[in-house]
Order: structure tokens, then sequence, then C-alpha cells
């Protein structure tokens, strides 16, 4: 049943429209990815974009036989044009016969249109942890595919791990979730995608027996036809989202997942627009249980509105609880927090339309994360400070 829920708070009038996982004859919740169908046993990694003619662009990967991050992994894509009330069949943009073509990291250029999706690759017998530990046939690998066609269709996948990676590195991951395109100060109009990897580096290995690991970027100058490697981010970080700062100076904040077992995000600040980086430090307020988490910007001040950027993971000690925050100061503080579902789920991303809707799309089930990747469309007439 709809449930629309008013709050008053310092803000002003905000409206959230929600609904349960399980009402899916509704238009603003649906089922978008489910598990046992169109030929995948299960469907992860959600990412979602908005393009420049307003199209919402879902992505994922669509696992053939299992659950497990290396293995048949085809890149999927579904497409609305009204604003997520319907959507296009399954369209397979990478498969690469029984081998890992994973980590979707779509972004947009505002200036051209194109929509570049970075992503990585593997053989399908090389599993992760033989990756680490360089024990694989062979290694990770970066690629991007582009459309310039709203993502109707996609360029043939490019190789560009030789100037995106490290040729040490093992383990390396595109997000997940999505890049940015810079909108002020001396790098305007750099495109920047978070990433993570993996290193050799026996200092930094935990008890718990997790790799040394970090965060990073890759960026482009020239509208995404060439990329290069920014800045690391160790130890102990891994999956990260990417937003800029609303100082006008193009400042980036990365948001990551946090190895230190603290139960919080972590993040690093970087003043060259991704080329270096700041040490990681905890963010409290944003608990997790050592997941991925999404962060978006939903408006920049002005005269009339103050800067708000919106937060989405399952705030708990387990995958559970998928839980929507907003900021008011750059990500300081995180004083509204809502629920969108309590049981289990995992990854996220989230868009913004251009009429304001709070696009989201999120890893959730009943007996756990992976069954469903749902959207769920939030109304937020008010957001803004007056």
């Amino acid at each position: 049943m709809l449930r629309i829920v008013n709050y008053c708070w310092l803000i002003g009038l905000i409206t959230f429209v929600w609904l349960p996982v399980c009402a899916q004859t509704k238009p603003d919740t649906l089922s978008l990815f489910v598990s046992g169908t169109n030929g995948y046993k299960s469907y992860r990694i959600p990412a979602i974009v908005t393009t420049t003619k307003g199209t919402l662009l879902a992505f994922c990967e669509g696992r053939k036989n299992n659950a497990a991050d290396a293995g048949d992994i085809d890149l999927v894509l579904k497409r609305s044009t009204d604003g997520g009330r319907t959507w296009s069949a399954q369209q397979v943009i990478w498969n690469d016969s029984t081998n890992t073509c994973g980590n979707p990291c779509p972004v947009v250029d505002e200036t051209t249109g194109t929509i570049c999706l970075l992503s990585t690759h593997n053989l399908g017998d090389d599993k992760e942890g033989d990756i680490i530990k360089k024990l694989s046939r062979s290694t990770r690998t970066v690629w991007i595919t582009r459309s310039n066609d709203d993502g109707l269709t996609w360029s043939a996948p490019e190789d560009i791990t030789a100037t995106t990676k490290k040729k040490e590195w093992g383990w390396y991951a595109t997000g997940p979730g999505i890049g940015i395109q810079i909108k002020y100060g001396p790098h305007k109009g750099r495109l920047v995608i978070p990433c993570d990897f993996s290193y050799d580096d026996s200092t930094t290995i935990p008890k718990e027996g997790h790799p040394a690991m970090g965060s990073h970027s890759i960026y482009s100058d020239d509208h995404g036809v060439t990329w290069k490697l920014g800045g690391t981010i160790t130890p102990k970080m891994n999956e990260c989202q990417v937003i800029e700062v609303a100082d006008g100076n193009g400042t980036l904040l990365m948001n990551m997942r946090s190895y230190f077992q603290r139960n919080c995000r972590a993040q690093a600040i970087s003043y060259d627009g991704g080329i270096t980086w700041t040490a990681p430090v905890d963010v409290p307020a944003l608990m997790e249980p050592v997941c991925q988490a999404s962060i978006v910007r939903y408006v920049w001040p002005n005269k009339r509105t103050k800067s708000t950027m919106l937060f989405l993971n399952p705030a708990s000690a387990k995958r559970l609880n998928m839980t929507i925050r907003a900021s008011y100061d750059d990500g300081q503080t995180w004083p509204i927090v809502r629920t969108l579902y309590a049981g289990p789920s995992a990854y996220s991303c989230m868009t913004i339309l251009p009429n304001g809707t709070i696009n989201c799309l999120y890893e959730a089930g009943i007996k756990n994360p992976y069954e469903t990747i749902i959207f769920q469309k939030l109304i937020a007439k008010e957001l803004l400070i007056k």
C-alpha cells in the first residue's frame, strides 16, 4: 500500500514517496532485475545514471552460473525514457563467452552527451583470491565502452589498462556505482571514476585475512577519449564513490568502504581533481557493515538553496536496512535519515532526474540481499533551506 510521509524539519517541507519492496504493482517501486530470469542465476552491482536527454540507464552484472564476483558474467542494461514508469527489454552490452565482464561504472559527459561505461574484465576461471595472490592465469583489466545515442547502442569495449592500472596491482574494480564530471574550478569538465585495487604489502594485511587494498581514481580530460591513473588512498580502503564539494574550486570527496573494522565509512579529499588524495579518516555518522554505498549531489548552492548531498547504504552491522541520508554541509553532518527497506540489502546507486526526482537502484530481498535489484523513485518536493 502506498504511504506518503510528510516531515517538517528546519529545512522546510520534505515529501518522500515510499513503497515496500513487495509492492511490485506500483510504478514507484519495482523489481527491475530478478534473479533466475532472462538466463541469469543472479544480478549484482547496480549502477544508474541520467543522460543529457533525461533518460534513465540502469546497469548491472548478469551472473550466469553463480553469485561469485568471477565467472561467466555479462554487463546488462535497461532504459527508461519516462522517468522510470516503464523500462525497455534487457540489453546485453558486453558478453565475452564464459569470462567476467563486470563492475559497471558509467559517467555522463554533460558537454558531449556521451555516456562512458567503465568496467573490468578477467578470465572466468580466474578467481578473485587467486588474482589477488598473483596465482591466476591472467589478471583484472580495465575497459571502456561508449554510447553516443542515449544508451541505445554501444561501442566495442576498449582496453585501457595500460594507463589506468599499475602492473604490480592484482584485483581491480571500477566503482561500483557511478563517476562524475567536475563542474567547477581549474579541472572543470574532467571525468572522474572512483576505483579500488589490491596490492602487495604484508604489513597492512589484518588478522581477518583481507588483502592489502586501497581506493583510487582515474580521470579523463578529453571527454572520455583517453584515461589516466589518479591518486591512491591506503591502507584498508576499498569500493568507493566520489562527489564534488560545493566550494567552487572543484574539490573532491571520496567516500569509501573501510576495513578498519569500525563499522563506519571513511573519506578522503582531493584538491587537484583526483591526482592526489589526503589520508583516509572515519565518518562515524555513516554506519556500514563493510559494503558498497552510494553518494550523489541533489542540489548545488545558490541564492535560494544550500548544498545538498544524498547518501544511501545498508546502515547496520549486517547487510540490512537500506537507508537514505541527506547532508546540507557537504558531508560534515547527516541530519535527515530515512529507511527505504528494513530487510536484507546491499549495493546501491542513485541518480537525479531534471525534475528533482531521486531515483534509487539497490540490491534487496527477503532471505538475502541478492534476490532482486530494486528501482525506487523518491519524490522530494522540497529539500532546500530557505
